[in-house]
């Protein structure tokens, strides 16, 4: 077995919360549940979101959610490993002796640039709210607005798009109003492959009222993304996933982590303790600034009005309409909106920030 394969095995007894860490940090979404050498299961990142969706408990063991019986090949048949992996749509197949002990994985695509142009694609429209002040990356944005940050050889929104682009989404729409000369010109001057059209706001009208302003632009479900958020996620099955679950609106969540750094003492009904946890860890659903929405609820947002997405996704749970979540993991998601995660995430791209 070699390296790569061997930082990609965890024992039955980690919990689910353990091995989201190992595929946060092998970037492969899959693990392989192996003891005594011997493969038990495998856990990918789409098992993980069935999990968080029924709202199972993350500190179960893996053992309980990992698929068992995995489609697999034997080191003399590791010639059919492409044709199986094409047939089933799946990017992984171990490779076992005829014990069933693992001795290998192959990878449908073996490079993470191929890798990330093979996902399911969409043309689905894209808007992005860009018209903001950006005061938490104040005093840069004095000069600049905070799309046309540089983040190495392109801008904040330029990286924004290429994500999407990626998927095979061609037609966005910026909104803006802060600097919006300097935005308006930057891309001129680019001459972009794209289609880029421009949300004007006269005043600051939040994430949800400069949607009004498409309501006659748009007639298919569509994405709206934050100018300052990347995510690691197939927007194709994203939208696949919106449309079959019949959503109104669909946020893309990521599950954060948090651990409390002290020892955490729960007690019963009579104030007598009951147990103690040493700094234990909690999960989180938490919002990452993407969605989709179907064009029918632009008619909810009044006319050149301030207002939250949130409120627009409030407006819709009132109504019963359906609101779902499409979870990605912790390290799926970046934030440029803040120099904290900004400089982390530059850091991750060997890039200085000064």
């Amino acid at each position: 077995m070699n390296e790569k394969t061997a930082k990609l095995c965890i024992p039955p007894t980690f919990s689910i919360l353990e091995a989201i860490k190992v595929l946060d940090e092998t970037h492969e979404r899959i693990v392989l549940i192996v003891e005594g050498g011997i493969l038990l299961g495998v856990l990918t990142d789409s098992d993980v979101r069935k999990w968080i969706l029924k709202n199972g408990d993350m500190a179960e063991t893996v053992t309980e959610v990992m698929t068992r019986q995995p489609i697999s090949v034997t080191g003399e048949n590791r010639g059919l490993a492409m044709r199986l992996m094409q047939q089933h749509g799946i990017d992984a197949i171990p490779v076992l002796d005829e014990g069933g002990r693992l001795l290998d994985i192959q990878f449908r695509y073996e490079t993470p640039e191929k890798k990330k142009h093979s996902g399911e694609k969409t043309t689905a429209p894209v808007v992005i709210m860009a018209g903001g002040k950006g005061t938490r990356l104040l005093p840069y944005t004095q000069v600049l607005p905070k799309p046309l940050l540089p983040i190495g050889n392109t801008t904040i929104l330029e990286q924004v798009i290429d994500t999407f682009r990626d998927a095979g989404c061609d037609r966005f729409y910026v909104s803006i109003h802060y600097k919006k000369n300097l935005i308006k010109a930057y891309f001129q001057d680019l001459h972009p492959s794209y289609e880029v059209n421009y949300v004007e706001e006269g005043q600051f009208l939040g994430t949800a009222g400069s949607l009004y302003l498409v309501r006659d632009r748009i007639r298919e479900p569509f994405f709206v993304s934050n100018c300052d958020i990347l995510l690691d996620v197939d927007y194709g099955k994203v939208m696949r996933f919106h449309r079959e679950n019949a959503n109104a609106i669909t946020l893309i969540t990521s599950l954060k982590n948090y651990t409390i750094p002290y020892g955490v003492v729960n007690i019963d009904g009579d104030g007598q303790v009951e147990s103690l946890s040493e700094k234990p860890e909690m999960s989180f659903l938490v919002n990452t600034g993407v969605y989709v929405l179907n064009p029918e609820v632009l008619s909810l947002i009044p006319g050149e009005t301030f207002m939250h997405i949130t409120d627009l996704i409030q407006i819709c749970l009132d109504r019963g309409d359906k609101v779902g979540v499409y979870p990605v993991t912790e390290k799926a998601w970046e934030d440029m909106g803040e120099f904290g995660s900004l400089e982390e995430m530059l850091k991750k791209r060997g890039i200085c920030f000064e």
